[in-house]
């Protein structure tokens, strides 16, 4: 049985962390060392860092900023943004990441999650999956933060990822993200239900509830969320936070 996990998950822009809403509208949250030292002080789970133009801007992980987050944080960590190759994900292993998170690099290289799986174990591959409804109401699959639309259907592409051997599956409502309305539990209970890795939430989380809800009713193992970790509130300003007391069952 996996425990249930909540995690903090922080967009890194240029250098700096920013928070978005639907994958755009960048808001400026402060410096991702600050930031990671006080997730430190509130004995945070884990924590998810992606950089969210590496991919679309086609540059690699910054390995020293990388390092320097690295150096700073005592709990579990993952990242994501920009991996193109094996030796990429070796050197963000070697800085302390626990878990590297693959995207975009998917649709291009499915043997990548293999070769890592091989050395690291499947435990340390997440595959993120990006999705919004089309005018259809049909789920549609993005990469490069959602500027570039992929053809696969949703399920056969998580049948694939799990075929391939990854160890955990994080899935994001485009649409919510940022929104403060909740997860998408449909998505979420739809990939559940034909996972047989762990689904990671996230996208939409507002509020306690809204964590619980999806870990105890759509069969999540984890919920990932952004605003709620970095905001006071919905339109407030920015206040690190982080709540441990959730009811899951």
């Amino acid at each position: 049985m996996f425990e249930k996990r909540v995690i903090p998950c922080l967009q890194l822009m240029n250098g700096s962390l920013v928070k978005t809403e639907k994958f755009n509208k960048y808001i400026y949250i402060g410096d991702p060392i600050n930031t990671c030292r006080i997730f430190n002080e509130l004995e945070v789970d884990e924590m998810i860092i992606l950089d969210i133009r590496a991919s679309l801007e086609k540059h690699d992980p910054d390995f020293d900023l990388l390092s320097l987050i690295a150096g700073e944080c005592f709990m579990p960590l993952a990242y994501g943004g920009g991996i193109k190759n094996f030796n990429q994900a070796k050197e963000i292993f070697s800085l302390g990441y626990e878990k590297v998170i693959l995207n975009s690099v998917l649709y291009e290289n499915l043997d990548i999650i293999g070769e890592i799986a091989n050395v690291y174990g499947s435990q340390s591959v997440v595959a993120s999956v990006d999705v919004k409804k089309d005018i259809f109401l049909n789920y549609r699959l993005f990469s490069c933060s959602a500027k570039k639309k992929q053809k696969i259907s949703l399920i056969e592409w998580i049948k694939e990822l799990q075929n391939r051997g990854v160890g955990e599956i994080m899935i994001t409502d485009i649409d919510h993200e940022g929104t403060w309305s909740g997860y998408n539990y449909h998505l979420v209970k739809l990939i559940t239900e034909n996972s047989n890795v762990p689904v990671i939430a996230h996208g939409g989380a507002g509020k306690k509830s809204d964590v619980e809800k999806v870990i105890n009713d759509a069969g999540a193992y984890a919920a990932a969320a952004g605003s709620m970790f970095v905001f006071q509130g919905k339109d407030l300003g920015v206040l690190i936070n982080y709540d441990k007391d959730y009811s899951f069952r």
